[in-house]
């Protein structure tokens, strides 16, 4: 299945019992919220595939995998509404990678800001290239990462989380997120399709119910996210009506 047009792309693909998801983007795999949903369909109708054991979440090109938000959606919200429903994209998504019963691999090739950080949050294991640092660049911008914490602070910790968040302009490297428990594998980009390959196939051979056990377990304790990442979308909703937001949405598209 694939779709490719001005609001990006999403295809599936299938190996045996694992199915490799890629998204991308024009503007460095960034997410319009049309993406968004057909990538949490997506994540939902895997979800319930019995001949999959596996998915396998990447993204299009080698530079980015994934730059948040698209700002020029951003800029056409006109009220609160509709900014709490734009960021309600990522709370739905999050929310199906989490209740996903299939574990979810990330395959990280390059640098990810934002709402990217916050989708490799919620993968379960995830191999990354050295290449691949990381930003949360919201407070830059007059908003704040309300939405991905929980998947960020729950991952890396809450410590490490406010560090990320205090410095909205500084890239942490791919070491510094291997060591913080972001990425589970750093490895060199030459490499990472065949590690990424290697062990999806080596946990596709395991036992599905225990696989699907293990994942129920990973994520237990999360159950308010069902309402609180709403309630966060809220709050970022209301913030990017800010003329500070419009301001800086503005400078970064230049």
């Amino acid at each position: 299945m694939s779709l490719e047009n001005l609001n990006g792309s999403l295809e599936t693909s299938f190996q045996n019992t694992i199915a490799t998801v890629q998204f991308g983007h024009p503007a460095s795999n960034s997410f319009p919220r049309q993406l968004l949903d057909k990538l949490t369909a997506e994540i939902n109708s895997l979800s319930r595939n019995e001949t999959v054991s596996v998915i396998v979440l990447k993204s299009e090109g080698a530079k980015a995998f994934c730059s948040g938000a698209s700002f020029d959606e951003l800029l056409q919200v006109e009220n609160e509404e509709q900014g709490k429903e734009f960021f309600s994209g990522f709370a739905h998504l999050l929310n199906a990678m989490r209740n996903c019963s299939k574990l979810i691999i990330g395959r990280v090739q390059g640098k990810a800001v934002g709402g990217g950080v916050g989708i490799i949050s919620a993968c379960d294991y995830v191999f990354a290239a050295k290449e691949s640092d990381v930003k949360l660049s919201e407070l830059a911008i007059g908003i704040g990462p309300f939405v991905i914490e929980p998947a960020v602070s729950r991952k890396i910790g809450k410590t490490a989380m406010t560090e990320m968040t205090l410095a909205p302009h500084e890239w942490k490297s791919a070491e510094w997120a291997f060591q913080k428990g972001l990425f589970s594998v750093l490895c060199e980009s030459s490499v990472l399709d065949a590690e990424v390959e290697s062990y999806a196939q080596k946990l596709s051979s395991y036992n599905p119910e225990a696989l699907h056990e293990m994942k129920k377990i990973i994520w237990e304790g999360t159950e308010t996210w069902e309402s609180l990442l709403f309630e966060r979308a809220a709050i970022t909703g209301k913030l990017v009506l800010s003329d500070f937001t419009k301001t800086a949405l503005l400078q970064f598209k230049k």
